[in-house]
């Protein structure tokens, strides 16, 4: 059991790493035009993201499929920067008419991007084990504990906004995907730099 907690553990503070905040601006920016109301989107959304990652996660470990990291470290922000982008374009419309399906299939794509990002990490990390199957999927559920974690923490905090503060819903997510981009444009710069 305690190794279970070890993963786990490992799992969560990976995505909750203020070094490697990357994760939770993605998850930020996915659902700051959500609500509580939305529940169910917000869970499809989150659950398809995280099939994506975990699937693309086992398929890497077991050198299925192999990545160059570069290219992955690049394409991350790139899915942050395009999720943001989709928010600003789309923050007057109401939550039910985006394309259900569209958002969907790209928010699996973005999924397997950020699972190729965890994959190098839980390899160094799980380098000595004999059977990874288990601590992998250890490691997928303190994930997915950390994206509940920061998607409760998103919604409550634009509960408090736009209903005790009375900022505007469309300001909500203008402001955010806002400051989500500024903070991801130097390191897709960056990022872009080490590919060449």
């Amino acid at each position: 059991m305690s190794q279970f907690w070890l993963y786990f553990k490992l799992g969560l503070e990976h995505v909750l790493d203020w070094n490697a905040y990357d994760h939770i601006l993605f998850l930020i920016v996915l659902v700051a035009s959500y609500s509580f109301q939305s529940w169910k989107r917000v869970f499809w959304l989150v659950t398809i993201f995280t099939l994506g990652h975990t699937v693309s996660l086992f398929l890497s470990v077991y050198k299925v499929v192999q990545v160059n990291s570069n290219w992955v470290e690049f394409l991350i922000p790139v899915t942050i920067l395009v999720t943001a982008l989709f928010n600003i374009v789309y923050a007057k419309t109401r939550e039910n008419k985006n394309n259900v399906g569209v958002l969907y299939f790209t928010t699996a794509f973005f999924g397997i991007v950020h699972g190729l990002g965890f994959s190098s990490y839980f390899k160094m990390i799980a380098a000595g084990t004999e059977s990874k199957f288990l601590p992998l999927l250890e490691f997928a559920l303190g994930i997915e504990a950390a994206q509940i974690i920061v998607v409760l923490s998103v919604l409550i905090l634009a509960f408090l906004l736009q209903n005790v503060l009375k900022v505007n819903r469309r300001d909500w997510i203008l402001i955010i995907s806002s400051i989500v981009i500024g903070v991801i444009l130097p390191i897709l710069r960056e990022n872009y730099l080490a590919l060449f």
